[in-house]
């Protein structure tokens, strides 16, 4: 198998891997209190969370996982010292049709724009078109994450679909923008 050279779930700082169930519920506790954190990973309300929710809803993720098979989710750490990062996921997976959707969120400010969330994109694609063998990727993007949007354009994503004033945040209305990249497109980019 000589062919089979990338190693799947490790980048050059970073590395994805299972729920901590020990350590992980107090750190991602914290990120729950930072609202800029939730803005950009997820389009629910953002709300602070107690260690202990948090667990369980890292019990139901697992479980859902393991009974739905549709979505496939890791927590991103730090190669050097396995500190958690963030966490990332593919998941509204089609499987007849080879569709998904990433999602992926660096949790502690000071992690962020220091380019693990552009390897943690990497990886979550090339696992989706090489291991699960998708062939097309979405992704799901309020206008105002601009880091968010930076990194589709890195990878070629294209607009596909502008939801015009679909998000509520401050008393403003947002754009959500979805994008897509299919299978050809990302094995004719270099690598980032």
């Amino acid at each position: 198998m000589s062919g089979i050279a990338a190693q799947l779930f490790e980048g050059k700082d970073i590395r994805f891997g299972p729920i901590d169930f020990e350590k992980d519920p107090e750190i991602e506790s914290k990120w729950t209190h930072d609202a800029s954190f939730l803005r950009l990973y997820d389009p629910e309300p953002a709300r602070p969370m107690s260690a202990a929710i948090v667990k369980k809803r890292y019990e139901k993720l697992e479980k859902d996982m393991e009974d739905d098979k549709d979505f496939y989710h890791f927590m991103i750490r730090a190669r050097e010292d396995d500190r958690l990062m963030g966490k990332a996921m593919i998941h509204r997976i089609e499987w007849t049709n080879g569709n998904c959707a990433i999602r992926l969120g660096i949790g502690s400010p000071d992690d962020r724009r220091k380019g693990f969330g552009a390897q943690a994109a990497h990886m979550l694609l090339r696992f989706a078109f090489s291991e699960l063998n998708m062939f097309r990727v979405s992704a799901y993007i309020p206008e105002y994450n601009e880091g968010g949007l930076a990194l589709a354009k890195k990878f070629g994503f294209v607009e596909e679909v502008r939801r015009r004033k679909s998000m509520e945040r401050d008393a403003r209305r947002w754009d959500l923008i979805v994008f897509g990249l299919l299978k050809d497109e990302w094995a004719n980019q270099a690598s980032p």
